[in-house]
C-alpha cells in the first residue's frame, strides 16, 4: 500500500508534485482502483484546481508520471531481490519473479504503466527496470545479439505469466512463479559463473 503524508506543510517546500504523484498511486491501490482526475487530485491533495495544473496540464500527463514512478518502483524491488540472490542467473530470475509479484501486488499501477509512453521506443530513456533487464543479459550473455534476444525472452516469460495471473487464466501461486521463472534453461553454462558473480 502506497503512503503519502498530504500536509500543507510539505507544498510550501516545492514538494507538490511529488505529493500529487503519491496521491495519485495511493488512489491506484484504493478501493475504486484508478487514477483520479485532476479536480478529485486537487481535492484530495487540498490545493487548488490551478495548482494541479501547473504540474500536469492534463490527465494523460498525470497516468506518464503515475507509470513513470511505477516503473521505478518496479526496477528497485528487482535490484533489491537479484542483490539478495547474489547476482548472476540466480539473481536475474529473482528479477523475473520480482516482476510477477510486483504485478500481482499492484495490478492497476502494473496495467497502467505498460499503456502509458513508449517504453521500448528508441527516443524514449530507458526506465529502471528494463536498465536492470539489459545490463543482466549482457552480463550473461556470450554476445550483444545473444543479449538482445534473451533481454526480450525474458521480458515476454515474466510479462506473460504475470497478465496470465492477474486475467485469471492460471492461478496465482508462488511455487508456480518459481518454477516458471527458473533461468537454467536460458543460461546453461552459467551454473559456476552466477556463484561468482556479485
Amino acid at each position: 500500500m502506497v503512503t503519502v503524508s498530504t500536509s500543507s506543510e510539505a507544498y510550501h517546500h516545492g514538494n507538490l508534485r511529488e505529493a500529487l504523484v503519491l496521491e495519485g498511486l495511493r488512489a491506484l491501490e484504493g478501493p475504486n482502483g484508478k487514477a483520479p482526475s485532476l479536480r478529485e487530485l486537487s481535492r484530495k491533495v487540498g490545493v487548488s484546481p490551478t495548482a494541479v495544473y501547473r504540474h500536469f496540464p492534463d490527465k494523460q500527463a498525470l497516468d506518464q508520471a503515475l507509470a513513470r514512478e511505477g516503473l521505478k518502483m518496479l526496477g528497485s524491488e528487482q535490484a533489491a531481490a537479484a542483490q539478495k540472490a547474489g547476482g548472476g542467473a540466480a539473481g536475474f530470475a529473482e528479477t523475473g519473479r520480482a516482476y510477477v509479484r510486483f504485478a500481482l501486488a499492484h495490478p492497476v499501477l502494473f496495467r497502467l504503466m505498460f499503456t502509458q509512453g513508449k517504453p521500448v521506443d528508441k527516443d524514449e530513456p530507458v526506465d529502471e527496470a528494463r536498465a536492470l533487464l539489459i545490463a543482466n543479459t549482457r552480463a550473461l550473455a556470450s554476445n550483444s545479439e545473444r543479449a538482445e534476444t534473451l533481454a526480450l525472452q525474458a521480458w515476454s516469460i515474466a510479462h506473460g505469466i504475470a497478465m496470465l495471473m492477474l486475467d485469471g487464466r492460471i492461478p496465482v501461486d508462488d511455487a508456480l512463479i518459481d518454477r516458471m521463472l527458473d533461468t537454467k534453461s536460458l543460461f546453461p553454462d552459467q551454473g559456476s559463473k552466477s556463484e561468482e558473480s556479485p
